[in-house]
């Protein structure tokens, strides 16, 4: 009987070459010439990233005879056939920083599978065996190994020997190396790790103690019981970035390394908050996308695009319980709960494009519009994030209204875990919408068709009122004022000139010119260089200043390049819009709305 076994080995060359080696051996290969690929993308980010285009090289022998190689596509490979034992050798370039790629240099590596591990046609379900050494430098040899794929050799957190079950589960586990800070903990039975590469000062109890909490009510929230044996998260600390991507069993986060918690420091800062939001929001994912899966993407074929119209409900309903877990689980207050929940409206209420983009369509077109972002975009796009968020708000609130307060979107979500995810059932488009309407015995086909399907937003303001809570719209007071809080102008409106800007080499320049705003009125263009205002440089920062000094109607005069020629634009400032959000707490909102706000949010205020 034949070995069917996929074997991996993985090294990483001299730091300096950012070159990681991998062989992939296979026992008695397709007779007619064994077909392998690499992925054109990476689960959970929609976007054609075309990995193969990261290989340098790639060879193919059999006892040790040079083997001819073919390439198909951009992607894929064809051996020549051959008797006995394929071994196919590539060395792969890691450059990549972010979550959803490769990275080598002296300070560590970090890769997904779906960067570097072939994938052997014919054999996609088959044991994957996979042997990660440091290399012969003595830097690497010194490297610590952290992955949530099955330990096979080697002692906790050593180079070793690993194993999935399929390929589909071998890329679902990335891989860190290098010199780890590593604090681990426990919930519900199941060992859970912080995992840390970069300099940092943080204070490692408080993190372990926090992602704890967070970790056990979104547990208990599920029915108590983990869905993975071992938890991992991985995060890259750096100076200049954030962001998250899901797995099965470990998330990949890069964060700025002073967002963390130092020793002596007791008060939960802002940047720490995004950090455990970002966590949160990643390992709910362990639920709501990893195993209640959109059956469009559970074919586990990445050579081309995957068209869904669903990813509302699992980034869009994640996004809306990342910050409430926050809540439920006592890490933030009802007021920081709400200054996070108005930052989410405003997102949508400062997207124009909400009026021409409905949240399915903003799903589907993700491959071609939400992951290529360019000048249009708050013009002609909606974030399935956070409307999908805004919709999920509006899904909970009006179910708990009509139903009395029996029933609510986490019931929803309790009873799509048990029928679909825990039996690892994925779910047709319109599988959600009926679920919701026979777990709640309500009719929600027009709130479906508005909310999904049209570009009216839902009727949160109103929605809130009944639970006591004050949506409050205002202008926003500058670049930098993401909203959830209520200003400083008190209500007093704010010279617009309908663009934004960003610095550039020192420079300033607009990156978006706004529909309907002075600026488009006017002729700004994106990329137009802004050097002064009547006559006065204008400063790459000093934009905002500058405008606040402005009255509404004044006529200014622009002087901008566009590309080599100086133009001078007559512009008539207008009025912001208020489309800045920010909630407050009714004092006396009565019993009924008072009760109904305790029951959502899961404590009084304070």
């Amino acid at each position: 009987m034949s070995d069917s076994t996929v074997t991996y080995h993985l090294r990483p060359r001299a730091p300096g070459t950012r070159i990681l080696e991998v062989a992939c051996k296979l026992h008695d290969p397709e007779r007619e010439g064994q077909v392998v690929s690499l992925p054109a993308w990476i689960p959970g980010s929609y976007l054609i990233r075309d990995f193969a285009r990261h290989v340098v090289s790639m060879e193919a022998s059999c006892n040790g005879e040079p083997v001819a190689l073919r390439k198909l596509d951009k992607s894929t490979w064809r051996a020549a056939p051959v008797e006995g034992e394929l071994m196919l050798r590539a060395e792969i370039y890691a450059s990549d920083l972010s979550v959803r790629g490769a990275h080598l240099d002296a300070s560590g590596a970090f890769f997904n599978g779906s960067s570097v591990f072939l994938k052997v046609h014919g054999r996609e379900d088959v044991r994957h065996l996979v042997h990660l050494s440091p290399g012969e430098e003595a830097t690497t040899a010194a490297w610590q190994v952290a992955t949530s794929m099955t330990r096979l050799t080697g002692a906790a957190w050593e180079f070793g020997a690993f194993e999935a079950g399929s390929y589909a589960e071998l890329i679902d586990h990335p891989v860190m190396m290098g010199p780890l800070t590593v604090t681990e903990f426990e919930v519900a039975g199941v060992p859970h790790a912080l995992v840390l590469a970069g300099r940092h000062d943080a204070d490692l109890s408080r993190l372990g103690t926090d992602l704890g909490r967070l970790c056990a009510w979104q547990v208990g929230f599920f029915g108590g019981s983990a869905p993975m044996d071992r938890y991992l998260f991985l995060v890259r600390l750096t100076g200049d970035a954030v962001g998250g991507l899901e797995h099965r069993a470990s998330s990949a986060l890069v964060c700025h390394r002073n967002h963390l918690p130092r020793r002596g420091q007791p008060a939960m800062s802002r940047d720490y908050r995004g950090f455990l939001g970002l966590a949160s929001h990643e390992y709910f994912h362990a639920w709501n996308v990893k195993r209640i899966r959109p059956a469009e993407l559970a074919s586990g074929s990445l050579d081309r695009e995957a068209y869904t119209r669903q990813l509302w409900i699992f980034e869009g309903i994640t996004s809306y319980y990342d910050d409430l877990a926050l809540l439920r689980s006592g890490l933030v207050s009802t007021e920081t709960y709400l200054e996070l929940l108005g930052r989410t409206l405003t997102a949508v209420y400062r997207a124009g494009g909400r009026r021409r983009q409905t949240l399915e369509e903003a799903s589907f077109d993700a491959w071609i519009k939400f992951y290529r972002p360019d000048e249009n975009t708050p013009n002609a796009q909606v974030s399935y994030y956070a409307k999908g968020a805004m919709v999920a708000l509006a899904l909970d609130l009006e179910v708990r209204l009509r139903t009395g307060g029996r029933v609510s979107l986490d019931d929803i979500m309790r009873v799509l875990w048990e029928n679909h995810g825990r039996r690892e059932l994925s779910i047709q488009e319109g599988t959600f919408e009926e679920l919701a309407a026979e777990v709640t015995g309500l009719d929600l086909t027009e709130f479906f068709r508005t909310s999904l399907r049209s570009t009216v937003d839902p009727p949160v303001g109103i929605l809130l009122a009944q639970f006591g809570i004050r949506l409050q719209l205002r202008c926003a007071e500058g670049a930098a004022d993401a909203g959830g809080t209520a200003g400083q102008r008190a209500g007093r409106p704010r010279p617009w000139l309908g663009l934004r800007t960003r610095t550039v080499s020192g420079r300033c320049r607009v990156s978006h010119v706004l529909d309907g705003g002075p600026a488009q009125a006017a002729g700004v263009m994106a990329d137009d260089e802004l050097v002064a205002l009547n006559g006065v440089r204008l400063e790459a920062d000093g934009v905002d200043s500058v405008t606040d000094l402005l009255t509404t109607g004044q006529a200014v005069e622009l002087h901008v390049f566009r590309r080599d020629e100086l133009l001078q634009i007559r512009l008539q400032v207008g009025d912001a819009p208020k489309d800045t959000c920010y909630l407050t707490i009714e004092a006396d909102p009565g019993e009924p709305a008072l009760g109904r706000r305790q029951a959502w949010l899961g404590a009084p205020p304070g």
